[in-house]
């Protein structure tokens, strides 16, 4: 009878000893992991924030470069216009800026469940609310004269100034989708195209502000009609731009009913998200409506106009990485 031999027990090997030297190799390459792992990170979010921030910048300097064109027609002109523009931005544009919060974190949540055909089920709703809350909107600034009156303002700024809001009417509705549009695309990582579209859309203000208010001779209503204009213009790009490029395929279907339900549920996030950049913004815009009580009225509301947009410049730096921040985390 043939005996089988037992296999042989392998050979384990030793325990690793971790000495000191061990140690500090390992907390090199640690190290050198951590380090490699912030660097990519941070080229990451500078590919997007960068873009990001370019169109932030020339989003905002579409207002001023219509104050800078004003700025030649004399002192009164530009202390209405920037009292108007601080104004709209107080009651209006920053109110449509912080409901395009709520769309971001929509379109977010849902490019990153792969739900990509609820990204333009989204971005029409958001349209709907603001057709809507543009409505009031835009009766109030018809009567931002009156207004400003009855805030004891200089009575021939006031006057000015609710002329230029009223030309101002034409840009809410356009400024708002143009929010919309944009967290459309941002979700998706489409950058490029924002910042071609919005560069144009500058170039284009820039020869239609001039213009309306040199050749034309509209004066102030030719600088705020500008602005309206320039907004549609942007929308204009971008909606061929979703319409028919391949990258929204999945996201833009067409117009449906699907995006006219639970508009409710839109407001519950977008009115808070509103109020947040909405206080963020009258802190720094009640400044130039209260200049407008010093002694000298004129001069200081075109100062502190001045001061306040070239600071603003600045801050465009930090909201395109915010921006990029958010959505980051929102596909993570």
């Amino acid at each position: 009878m043939d005996h089988q031999e037992p296999n042989p027990t392998p050979r384990q090997s030793p325990p690793q000893v971790i000495t000191s030297e061990n140690r500090s190799d390992l907390s090199l390459s640690n190290k050198h992991s951590d380090k490699s792992d912030i660097i990519t990170e941070l080229k990451k979010q500078l590919h997007l924030a960068g873009p990001l921030v370019v169109v932030s910048f020339l989003q905002f300097s579409l207002q001023m470069i219509s104050l800078m064109f004003v700025g030649h027609l004399g002192q009164v002109p530009l202390a209405s216009a920037s009292l108007a523009t601080s104004f709209a931005g107080v009651t209006g544009f920053s109110l449509m800026l912080g409901m395009g919060g709520a769309l971001e974190t929509f379109c977010g949540q849902g490019y990153g469940a792969e739900l990509y055909h609820m990204l333009g089920v989204y971005m029409q709703r958001a349209m709907i609310i603001s057709t809507l809350v543009g409505i009031p909107v835009s009766i109030l600034w018809a009567f931002t004269g009156k207004i400003l009156a009855i805030l004891n303002q200089d009575p021939q700024i006031s006057a000015e100034a609710g002329l230029y809001t009223r030309w101002l009417i034409p840009s809410i509705f356009p400024y708002a989708i143009l929010q919309y549009q944009l967290r459309f695309l941002q979700a998706q990582n489409i950058t490029l195209p924002l910042m071609i579209s919005t560069g144009a859309t500058t170039l284009f203000h820039v020869l239609v502000c001039g213009t309306l208010i040199f050749k034309f001779g509209l004066g102030n209503k030719g600088a705020a009609l500008s602005n309206g204009i320039s907004y549609w213009a942007n929308v204009f790009i971008l909606a061929l731009y979703i319409k028919f490029s391949p990258t929204c395929q999945k996201t833009w279907k067409s117009f449906s009913k699907q995006g006219m339900k639970n508009l409710f549920a839109f407001l519950k996030l977008g009115v808070p998200s509103a109020l947040m950049v909405c206080l963020e913004f009258w802190s720094y815009e009640f400044l130039v409506i209260m200049s407008a009580f010093l002694p000298n009225p004129k001069l200081e509301t075109s100062m502190m106009s001045i001061s306040l947009n070239t600071s603003a410049v600045i801050f465009r730096i930090p909201f395109g990485f915010g921006s990029a921040v958010r959505r980051v985390h929102l596909h993570s």
